[in-house]
């Protein structure tokens, strides 16, 4: 496919990208604006109040400057007239980076990853500077780079994920190729190291965000009441309750993110000096959000045990990389002699395997808990999310826990064929002594 095409198909994705999720946006705001404002409504007002949504969704902090009539009608003190928001509602960046690895992938299959992303990249930024000049707000406020460099750094991650995926997978007659060329001249117990981490790292960040939504719907089953009474607190209409939801979806992410922290062990903060864990809750006067209502009241010692999730996740990554493992040992002893006994397993290229899916699951899970923390609102509110640094420790090591327990464990020194199971091998041995027994 021509380079000018790829290129343009690249930004056509970026602008679609660009343009869903403003739209997501500019959707309920204008629904907002015509039923709760109607003729008197500031419709100057709505364009800028969509891109600072939006905005804030990319990534990128606002510094809100409330006037004295907001604040004498909200009962709030002089010193919360200025403050930073930059807690993201992660459904924003999400999608753009889903929706820009399924546009890299697509560009390596045209022969032009490079221009894609290029493209690509350059498109948002584009958008996004031009968002920025046409959206003054008095009230909401936001800093020129971070507002064009979130979503652009969002879309090179997700363009770029999807490149490495599908050109490790397909080949793109480039670096990834002269990359994969290196590792394929490696030793046969090193061949695979790299990317089996990878694999077990995927296995177990992907699977701790699985654990985490089961463990937010348990809360909406146990703890939906509350929220439903805050919903009722908040003593909005119909309009204002499809407002909240909404907005609660759009932070659905966030809060798996939350989730995933609070299974690890270390858990979040909902202010200054708060923490939610599993050992305990310690949150004192928190907003009024109904999904504020799904935290729990306090820990518990049983709820101590989810920490053994990341271990079993960690411990399930080791088995599939090790299978792997053992199969290209098996495949290069067959290529020397066919059946025989089991190819020896070195065990520094095992230990290596699972510190690097430690290494790379503590870094995943410390760049989600960065980008669901933050600040929501003046004093004690701004720090709210997981820390980034206790998260990956934790990970980490529960990781590596797992992963070192069946990499690094004894298997059954059983002969049998190169690329076989050994189970397969035990069956055979068992069919054999009936046979004889029958002889």
């Amino acid at each position: 496919m021509h380079r000018l095409l790829v290129a343009l198909l690249a930004a056509i994705d970026a602008a679609v990208a660009a343009a869903v999720t403003v739209g997501a946006v500019l959707a309920p705001l204008t629904l907002l604006w015509i039923f709760t404002f109607g003729a008197d409504a500031d419709w100057q007002a709505l364009w800028p109040a969509t891109v600072r949504v939006w905005q804030l969704g990319m990534l990128a902090p606002l510094e809100l400057a409330l006037g004295d009539e907001f604040l004498a009608a909200v009962s709030l003190p002089q010193d919360a007239a200025s403050f930073a928001v930059s807690l993201s509602p992660l459904a924003f960046a999400g999608f753009t980076v889903l929706f820009a690895a399924h546009s890299g992938r697509r560009a390596v299959s045209a022969g032009a990853w490079i221009t894609g992303v290029t493209g690509g990249v350059a498109t948002t930024a584009i958008i996004a500077l031009i968002v920025l000049s046409t959206s003054g707000n008095p009230v909401a406020a936001v800093h020129g780079a971070p507002a064009v460099l979130g979503p652009a750094l969002l879309y090179a991650a997700g363009a770029l994920g999807g490149v490495l995926v599908e050109a490790w997978r397909e080949g793109d007659g480039g670096p990834i190729d002269r990359l994969h060329d290196v590792l394929d001249g490696l030793p046969v117990p090193w061949r695979e190291v790299a990317a089996l981490a990878v694999r077990g790292a995927a296995i177990v960040v992907v699977g701790l965000l699985g654990a985490a939504g089961v463990a937010l719907a348990l809360s909406v089953l146990f703890r939906g009441g509350a929220m439903i009474a805050l919903f009722e607190a908040a003593h909005v209409d119909g309009l204002g309750a499809a407002a909240l939801t909404l907005a609660h979806l759009a932070y659905l992410p966030t809060a798996l993110v939350w989730a995933a922290a609070w299974i690890a062990g270390p858990g979040f903060a909902v202010g200054t000096g708060t923490t939610v864990s599993p050992a305990g809750a310690d949150v004192g006067v928190v907003p009024a959000l109904p999904l504020f209502g799904l935290l729990p009241e306090d820990g518990a010692a049983p709820l101590l045990l989810v920490v053994l999730v990341p271990v079993a996740l960690g411990a399930l990554a080791g088995w599939v990389t090790r299978a792997r493992f053992v199969a290209e040992l098996d495949a290069a002893a067959a290529e020397e002699g066919g059946r025989g006994p089991r190819a020896p397993e070195p065990a520094l290229p095992r230990l290596v395997l699972a510190v690097g899916i430690a290494v790379l699951s503590g870094a995943a899970a410390a760049a989600l808990a960065a980008a669901a923390s933050g600040a929501m609102g003046p004093g004690r509110l701004a720090e709210v999310g997981p820390e980034p640094g206790a998260v990956a420790l934790a990970v980490g090591l529960e990781a590596m826990l797992g992963a070192g327990i069946l990499l690094l464990g004894p298997r059954a020194e059983r002969g049998h064929r190169a690329g076989q199971p050994a189970w397969e091998d035990e069956d055979e041995d068992e069919d054999e002594d009936e046979v004889a027994e029958t002889r």
